[in-house]
């Protein structure tokens, strides 16, 4: 699990599926109901998974951290 800067915990969520967004970049859909960008923008973000959709396809199920379910006072949220 990862901490943000405060030391707040942030959890990971499944990804349950993908969308696009008006932008055409791609979005997980976490199993919290929160949504998350995953881009491929070397050196930022390597993702090159996302690119067809097969890649995503193969990460339903896997987790991400989601920063929006982190408590506010640092405890695990999970």
């Amino acid at each position: 699990m990862l901490r943000d800067s405060k030391s707040r915990v942030i959890p990971d969520r499944r990804i349950l599926g993908f969308h696009q967004d008006h932008e055409g970049h791609w979005v997980a859909e976490l199993e919290c109901g929160h949504t998350q960008h995953v881009r491929h923008t070397p050196p930022w973000q390597v993702r090159p998974w996302v690119l067809s959709d097969a890649g995503r396809r193969g990460r339903i199920g896997t987790v991400l951290p989601c920063p929006a379910c982190r408590d506010p006072e640092g405890r695990d949220a999970t």
